[in-house]
């Protein structure tokens, strides 16, 4: 087994103290990057990163191309992440001192996929999501019988209105949601882990006046009966028991304690609709559906700036364009239901045009 330098973990430790201080990126992201240093000392068999050269970079674009996990080739943009965050941190590696005179841009540059496979690897790909009627339907299939199902069946429902990401979710406290105006105030400061740590308020898609209920239902219930604090965490964790005189352990009950991370959501989404004899849609699929739904529903640009607001987007961009494509049976749907009699700009306000011609020039970048 090969040695471990303490030469590059001194200068590589520095670089991710940089990402995380100076760049302001965030932990996960900073883990990424660490990844796929590891990956790249693992190839190199933990050599000095001065020895960095262009064979280097080609024949690690190889070991990558055939590497596996779980017995499955890593997909082509997992390979171009890794080589993204490798390019970035040789690039500032060559301006270090000791490492100037070793590594030039020119051999950092080698670091890219072609063409082709770059265009593979940062195609847009529709987002398979559930539709009004499945989380409908998927929550009404909780029988309820403890607090753990009211918990599962409002979350399924706050997930799908929210529109919120399963990380801002599992961290909102109860305080932060008003079941009067339905507002959730989505706030860093309160501890709700957002993207990129943006701070807004949004309130709730009235999509169904039976998810709704389910969700309100839910908070009622946390302040009358559970007496929960405005700290507390609105999607509380399983609170674990043993049975009594028993060995078995089982969980009817929450408690006062915010999940450490997003797998407990995963998992009762999963388990939820394997109960209910349905597919399995993951969470950040509700938030694609919420979109996608509301979206639709916009009649006129001002309206497309709210639904872009109300997710937490500052570019109506992102929205129209990751959120926005629509699956080949909304396009022939759409197609079909146009009018094509009269041909004119007369009917869209120049706000929509400017909205309009941003994403068509956005989308010819992309290709």
């Amino acid at each position: 087994m090969a040695r471990i330098s303490s030469k590059n973990e001194k200068i590589k430790r520095r670089y991710l103290r940089r990402l995380r201080e100076a760049e302001g990126l965030a932990e996960s992201t900073v883990l990424c990057v660490e990844k796929a240093v590891y990956l790249y000392e693992d190839f190199v068999r933990h050599e000095d990163y001065a020895l960095f050269n262009q064979n280097k970079a080609i024949n690690l674009k190889k070991w990558l191309l055939k590497r596996t996990h779980k017995g499955q080739t890593i997909s082509i943009s997992t390979v171009h992440g890794y080589l993204r965050h490798l390019k970035r941190f040789f690039t500032w590696l060559s301006d270090q001192p000791g490492y100037k005179s070793r590594i030039n841009a020119d051999s950092v540059s080698y670091l890219s996929l072609d063409k082709k496979q770059v265009r593979e690897a940062t195609a847009r790909r529709l987002v398979d999501f559930p539709p009004l009627g499945y989380v409908e339907k998927l929550a009404d299939s909780i029988v309820i019988k403890t607090e753990i199902d009211r918990r599962d069946q409002a979350l399924i429902a706050f997930s799908f209105l929210s529109g919120m990401r399963d990380k801002a979710i599992a961290t909102l406290p109860f305080g932060c949601f008003d079941r009067e105006t339905l507002r959730v105030d989505q706030d860093p400061a309160k501890g709700v882990q957002t993207k990129f740590g943006k701070s807004f308020v949004s309130v709730l898609f009235p999509f169904s006046d039976k998810l709704r209920e389910y969700v309100v239902g839910w908070a009622e219930y946390l302040e009358k009966h559970k007496h929960f604090a405005p700290t507390d965490p609105l999607f509380p964790k399983s609170k674990v028991e043993q049975e009594s005189g028993g060995l078995t352990f089982v969980a009817n009950e929450v408690d006062r304690n915010f999940w450490k991370g997003t797998g407990s959501i995963r998992s009762i989404f999963q388990k939820r609709s394997e109960m209910a004899g349905l597919a399995y849609y993951h969470p950040h699929t509700f938030r694609h559906a919420a979109i996608y739904l509301a979206r639709k529903l916009c009649r006129n640009a001002e309206e497309i700036k709210a639904v872009s607001q109300n997710v937490g987007h500052e570019d109506v961009g992102t929205t129209m364009m990751t959120y926005g494509t629509l699956d080949q049976h909304r396009v022939s749907e759409v197609i079909r239901s146009m009018s094509f009699e009269e041909v004119t700009h007369d009917g869209m306000s120049s706000e929509e045009l400017q909205v309009l011609e941003k994403v068509v020039k956005r989308h010819r970048k992309m290709t």
